[in-house]
């Protein structure tokens, strides 16, 4: 398939279907870098989706303790760990925290987002100016609401690959 800006397109491969997501490089140049740097790196193949709530987002991106069969892997830390880059300076903006955002996960720190992000399922505007939106699903978000739900989740949905467009075409 071809998109309109394939350097600027992620293929998600999750274990409940394909997600294209459309990078917003105007908008949050920095963490769109370290997203392509890390899908690039393989870094998130194979981590888990760690806290999914209902009507709210679907969160993942843990490359350290969230990385089934990776040397850090414990489902129980998933969500508290980055990767070994250096976290990213806060890029907010007015973009909207509607259905299929993707956004940067972070700690109270603004200058804290690393590697982890999330999806939203459903219009969460209170997060907006607050959390660096860096994409939009274009493609697959019907696969995104099949995650499995759950704060921490059982057995939970991971991503099989995740892949800069450009590199797969």
């Amino acid at each position: 398939m071809a998109y309109k800006d394939p350097e600027n397109t992620i293929l998600l491969e999750t274990t409940k279907g394909s997600v294209v997501i459309e990078l917003y490089p105007d908008l949050a140049p920095g963490h769109v870098e370290r997203i392509k740097e890390l899908a690039r790196e393989g870094a998130y193949d194979g981590v888990v989706f760690h806290r999914v709530i209902d009507g709210f987002m679907a969160q993942t991106g843990d490359v350290k303790f969230g990385k089934k069969g990776g040397s850090s892997f414990n489902p129980a830390r998933a969500g508290m760990g980055g990767s070994e880059k250096p976290d990213l300076k806060a890029e907010f903006s007015n973009a909207n925290h509607g259905r299929g955002a993707c956004s940067m996960a972070r700690s109270q720190s603004p200058n804290s987002a690393n590697s982890q992000f999330f999806i939203c399922f459903d219009d969460a505007a209170f997060l907006n100016r607050q959390y660096t939106v860096w994409g939009q699903v274009i493609e697959g978000m019907d696969n995104v609401d099949k995650i499995k739900r759950g704060e921490p989740v059982q057995d939970p949905d991971s991503i099989v690959t995740m892949r800069v467009a450009a590199d797969v075409e």
